[in-house]
């Protein structure tokens, strides 16, 4: 970690901090693609990020982090990039299980995790039980997730209950359709942070997004280290949570 990430380190540790952090990890293609290299090598590069922020996120006491590590609309890439990128998951997972371990960090993940190759969905469960303990911080993946999607799966759900008697319309509310969601049990999401300069959510917890705040960096991912990190919790700061109600309001509410 460079001196600087450890002075800013040391801001974020003097205040408040976000409990729940979602990031889109977007320009590892073009990262690859900059340095004349296989889009699968700006993959393998941002999974070093993904062990950095992982890392500082738990030091600094996040509680819960969400990476958007392959979406829905994922598969329909190219197969042969596909495929790299499921055996770099598989990999990335079996290498990373004793460090979440030891750092008592929990693996959960959302998702239609039935569509992930076998081999893949074996590791995620191997890493998920064994690490099922953890309780400095939970590290969610979302793997071939879409926020539509999460939100159409718990519309029908919630409609088998009702068709089945177990659950009276009347009683969906905003509660009960959460506890639906395959995020349903993540605390509300405070910061989503998105990589490579885009101005776009890409299908990313819809439903949590209602109050976060947004955070863009201009970093591709696998430039997105420590520095960046705590610079956009420094951000997250210096915002004023209004959730609909007035600057006035909230300011008095604080008093």
């Amino acid at each position: 970690m460079t001196t600087e990430a450890e002075s800013l380190k040391e801001r974020v540790l003097q205040g408040p901090r976000p409990v729940h952090v979602g990031i889109i990890m977007d320009g590892n293609g073009r990262w690859a693609e900059s340095r004349g290299l296989p889009r699968l090598e700006g993959h393998r590069a941002g999974a070093e990020s993904v062990r950095a922020i992982t890392t500082a996120a738990r030091e600094v006491g996040i509680q819960a982090l969400t990476l958007y590590a392959f979406s829905t609309q994922n598969w329909g890439r190219p197969k042969r990039e596909v495929l790299g990128l499921m055996n770099l998951l598989r990999s990335f997972l079996l290498q990373e299980k004793a460090t979440l371990i030891e750092n008592d960090i929990r693996l959960c993940s959302i998702g239609e995790i039935g569509r992930l190759p076998g081999r893949v969905r074996r590791a995620l469960e191997e890493v998920q039980e064994a690490s099922a303990g953890g309780r400095s911080m939970t590290l969610t993946l979302a793997l071939s997730y879409g926020g539509q999607e999460e939100i159409v799966h718990a519309a029908r759900a919630l409609a088998r209950q009702v068709r089945a008697g177990a659950l009276d319309p009347e009683d969906v509310d905003v509660r009960a359709f959460q506890r639906a969601l395959w995020s349903g049990s993540l605390p509300p999401l405070d910061l989503c942070i998105r990589t490579s300069g885009e101005h776009r959510v890409s299908n990313f917890l819809l439903w949590h997004l209602a109050y976060a705040e947004i955070v863009v960096s201009s970093e591709l991912w696998p430039d997105f280290r420590e520095e960046a990190f705590f610079s956009a919790l420094l951000e997250y700061r210096r915002r004023e949570r209004r959730f609909g109600l007035t600057g006035a309001q909230i300011r008095e509410r604080s008093t």
